[in-house]
């Protein structure tokens, strides 16, 4: 099995079955919709992308952010404790964020997009290790995260990366791993923003988009076009299901 890592600027370059990552907080936002019924997620560059869709299909819910900020005319920030709580079951959700929609909707060589975060990452390690095994396909891993903020640089998407790297290779010190990397995380001081109290950063988020393995299920994403515009058609797929 052939394992690379790439930055999401390099996301065009990524080939294969594509892991894309974003901990803080896309990917934990979705996992948390589909958790809760969602029927599909459109995975959008930008905010104009998301209300031109949303014209398409007007009983969407939008949900993301700009500056970790709610943008405005949109139904849900990126708060996964909030998503947890927001009734969308059978709704289909467009998501745009600044990091995670970015860097899977770039990936425009990728022959399987899979979005990921802690919460999904060990069925999806399952799901992405069958696939290359039957189809022979690289598999790409695809941190997204930027450069951080006040000095402090994110590591929360290598962290994963780190944990599923070892996942793939089906290593026995995977837990270590990733026990690891969340002490660095927590001793990095990349968490305090959500101890503030700020509607957009609440408290909540933290146990949520840590809790790693929560879910049991995949995202599955398909590159879609509708009037100019790309868009990342994500579902919901369990990781024994019978692959396309």
């Amino acid at each position: 099995m052939h394992i690379e890592r790439i930055q999401r600027t390099e996301a065009p370059q990524a080939r294969g079955i594509v892991i894309v990552i974003d901990v803080i907080r896309a990917f934990s936002v979705a996992a948390y919709a589909f958790a809760g019924g969602a029927r599909a997620i459109w995975l959008v560059r930008s905010v104009e992308d998301a209300f031109a869709l949303r014209q398409r299909e007007p009983a969407a819910l939008l949900a993301g952010e700009v500056g970790g900020r709610l943008i405005d005319g949109f139904d849900f920030n990126n708060s996964p404790a909030g998503m947890a709580a927001a009734d969308v079951r059978d709704r289909l959700l467009i998501q745009r964020t600044g990091a995670g929609t970015q860097g899977a909707v770039n990936a425009t060589s990728a022959d399987v997009i899979l979005p990921c975060s802690l919460v999904t990452a060990r069925a999806t390690a399952a799901y992405a290790r069958r696939l290359a095994e039957t189809t022979s396909q690289s598999i790409t891993l695809m941190p997204t995260e930027s450069a951080g903020q006040n000095g402090i640089p994110a590591q929360e998407d290598a962290i994963c990366a780190d944990y599923l790297h070892a996942l793939l290779l089906e290593q026995a010190n995977a837990a270590q791993v990733l026990a690891d990397g969340l002490q660095r995380l927590r001793a990095s001081g990349r968490l305090e923003r959500f101890q503030m109290g700020e509607s957009d950063f609440p408290a909540e988020d933290v146990p949520a988009f840590l809790a790693t393995d929560r879910f049991a299920f995949v995202m599955q994403g398909t590159r879609e076009q509708w009037n100019g515009i790309t868009y990342i058609h994500t579902q919901r797929v369990e990781p024994d299901a019978p692959l396309a």
